[in-house]
């Protein structure tokens, strides 16, 4: 455990960033829960273990694909339906034989990112998220659908349309009904933009565009530009709220009790299809030079997001492990994390494995 702390405060005195909450778990039993360094440069206030976070891309696995997995649980929309027979704006284009699997899966044939936020901001708030899915819809595909993994922004502002289509609720009010309250998660949500700004949430970068420093508002340039709730991003969380939801997950993975979602259905989710990388919604380890260091097993689901947030659930140990950071404060060029991970995951891994 102490060489745990010392990697943390080390990471801090280092800048891979400013403040830092890890969490790791073995079986039920939480075994490493700190706060590290501060949420703000410009205050110095620290970070606790009940501090927000900016989630980033961590929306896609516990946003976006709770919704759809809930849905599919219904019995309201099924992974293969293409997106032709979902939503009526995408009918005609070569957009419609996208299945909802291709998008779960980063297979759509979508390029990774687009600067939408620059066209949208011009547009009053109403309008603008009807503006990026129609600009989503007319974008050019750059692989077949189907055929080529890429990592994809813009699939999972599609996969937002369709659960809120289906559900006929907007994203984080249909996560929060159906996925987060019924397991006594409160505070794993998402931030409006313009919403009064709360204590204890970390900043993020000094925006060059946006001219202040991201604090209580998503860092994400696109899911800004469109109020704060979107598929690829804009969920704020603290590391325990994260660990409840992903103790949900790695039950239904492992053992079949879950709560919410049915544990076969989470299964198929997490599994791979031959020759390619991610589950549906889920990314595994990659090989040699993984985020995830050395330990986790290839059965291990996890994400990165932007802001220098992670998580990793390994189905063989029941570990898992939560590192919330806020390394893109001030500047979002800080790539020292890239490095940093798979050494503090190492580190976690020999601790809580020594530990039995």
């Amino acid at each position: 455990m102490n060489r745990v702390v010392r990697a943390m405060e080390g990471a801090v005195r280092e800048t891979v960033f400013p403040g830092a909450v890890l969490l790791a778990s073995k079986g039920p039993d939480i075994l490493f829960h700190q706060a590290f360094g501060v949420a703000d440069l410009d205050t110095g206030e620290p970070v606790t273990i009940g501090t927000l976070f900016d989630l980033a891309s961590l929306t896609k696995p516990l946003a976006t694909t709770m919704a759809v997995l809930d849905l599919v649980q219904q019995g309201r929309l099924s992974v293969g339906q293409p997106l032709g027979d979902l939503l009526p704006g995408v009918a005609g284009t070569d957009k419609a034989c996208i299945t909802v699997d291709d998008l779960l899966r980063h297979r759509s044939g979508l390029p990774a990112y687009h600067p939408y936020f620059e066209s949208l901001v011009k547009f009053p708030m109403p309008e603008r998220r009807e503006r990026l899915r129609a600009l989503i819809v007319r974008e050019p595909l750059i692989h077949e659908p189907g055929r080529v993994e890429l990592y994809s922004d813009l699939g999972f502002v599609l996969l937002a349309w369709v659960a809120e289509t289906l559900s006929n609720r907007r994203l984080d009010r249909h996560v929060a009904e159906k996925v987060y309250a019924p397991l006594g998660i409160h505070g794993l949500g998402f931030r409006s933009v313009g919403a009064p700004l709360e204590k204890g949430v970390a900043a993020t970068e000094n925006c060059p565009w946006r001219k202040r420093v991201m604090k209580g508002e998503v860092h994400d340039d696109n899911a800004w530009a469109v109020g704060g709730v979107e598929g690829h991003a804009g969920l704020f969380g603290t590391a325990s709220q994260v660990w409840t939801l992903l103790k949900e997950i790695l039950a239904g993975v492992s053992f079949n009790t879950t709560r919410v979602i049915d544990g076969a259905l989470i299964r198929r989710f997490a599994a791979k299809d031959p020759g390619f990388e991610r589950g549906a919604g889920f990314d595994t380890p990659s090989g040699n030079h993984s985020s995830a260091g050395h330990f986790f097993s290839a059965a291990s689901l996890g994400h990165l997001g932007f802001t220098g947030t992670s998580f990793w659930v390994d189905p063989t140990t029941s570990v898992i492990v939560v590192l919330l950071t806020n390394r893109v404060h001030p500047v979002r060029s800080n790539e020292k994390i890239r490095k940093f991970r798979p050494v503090i995951h190492d580190l976690v891994m020999e601790m809580l494995l020594e530990k039995g």
